[in-house]
């Protein structure tokens, strides 16, 4: 009976400490008012620290393009496995889900040489082609072939080999060589995949062509 009295003082004691902690959480020490306790129970949507959702524009591009330009992005074929894709605004063109590309240069969907003169030939003046290759673009290339890329703007097609990545946006009758072109060579020592290097991606804005009043 002598130990009820210390013992009620020693549960006040550790009733008022557990009191003082809890409440400093929630109200943030000293000051801290009710802000803490509106933290716990607000949404996502108010929370401070909640970063917004970053907006995408046309092919998925982080700003948009300029007035009488065409937003596009590529990529190329992932080795032997993952199709190539290409967007034009906001249109996908080609893709492993449309069931439209194969291996070889993927302009429309073509992998013999011969289709691929008869197709490139007739282009008329100001057209774009845009070319991104899956698993093997260069195997079936003749020289007549690679003049006709390198006509279209292309820098890197003479140098395109077994297994190369290469993506590409050229046009008929341009005068220099495009700024849209990436090419990786296929090299066992830098090879993401084995056999093959990894895949490229590539986007961008093109201008328009303008026509002559």
């Amino acid at each position: 009976m002598r130990l009820a009295g210390p013992l009620r003082i020693v549960a006040l004691v550790i009733t008022v400490g557990l009191t003082w902690l809890v409440a400093s959480i929630l109200l943030g020490g000293p000051g801290g008012g009710f802000p803490r306790i509106q933290q716990l129970f607000a949404g996502p949507e108010s929370s401070a620290t909640a970063e917004p959702r970053a907006r995408k524009y046309k092919c998925g591009l982080p700003q948009p393009c300029p007035e009488e330009h065409l937003a596009f992005r590529m990529v190329s074929g992932a080795a032997n496995v993952i199709g190539p894709k290409i967007c034009l605004e906001d249109r996908m063109l080609m893709s492993s889900v449309k069931d439209n590309v194969g291996r070889g240069l993927n302009i429309a969907l073509v992998n013999d040489v011969n289709d691929l003169l008869k197709f490139i030939r007739p282009l008329h003046e100001g057209t774009l082609v845009f070319v991104a290759s899956y698993d093997d673009p260069a195997t079936k290339m003749n020289e007549e072939t690679r003049k006709l890329f390198s006509d279209l703007g292309s820098k890197n097609v003479k140098d395109l080999a077994f297994r190369d990545s290469w993506v590409f946006v050229g046009a008929k009758g341009v005068q220099n060589k495009s700024p849209f072109e990436q090419h990786v060579k296929n090299s066992k020592h830098t090879n993401k995949y084995e056999g093959w290097p990894e895949a490229l991606e590539m986007e961008g804005c093109i201008p328009r062509r303008t026509t002559a009043s």
